[in-house]
């Protein structure tokens, strides 16, 4: 059974950071994309980091490129979304998601494809 697990949202301050984590289990995979959507209310569900097993490729939203980074721990088989200068904006539900593929899988992921394994989702608020 395949198991996604997110820890370390919270509550912070404009300007502040958080670190999220994302502890996968349960299957044995060549190739896929694993990383973050967001949740805010009134709002669709957006794409905000991802990262391609095959080869590394990154993908970051518009929104969030220069202030969050996605890292992977092969070892402990989890990403890690470290998250600065946060803005009110930022505030959401961040959901693991897990999509099998290679190459462009994170674009397609962020792109509406459906997704193999979704987390339970952590919160994030950031006050002004």
């Amino acid at each position: 059974q395949w198991r996604l697990v997110e820890s370390g949202g919270g509550l912070t301050q404009s300007g502040g950071s958080l670190r999220l984590t994302c502890a996968a289990s349960g299957f044995i995979l060549d190739a896929y994309g694993i990383g973050w959507f967001r949740q805010v209310p009134g709002k669709e569900r957006e794409g905000v980091s991802c990262v391609s097993t095959s080869d590394g490729g990154l993908y970051y939203a518009e929104a969030v490129k220069g202030r969050f980074a996605i890292s992977r721990d092969i070892a402990a088989n989890s990403v890690s979304l470290q998250m600065d200068s946060l803005k009110p904006e930022d505030t959401g539900v961040y959901t693991c998601a897990l999509r099998r593929g290679a190459g462009a899988v994170c674009d397609d992921m962020v792109e509406g494809a459906p997704v193999d394994a979704w987390g339970r989702g952590t919160q994030v608020t950031v006050s002004s």
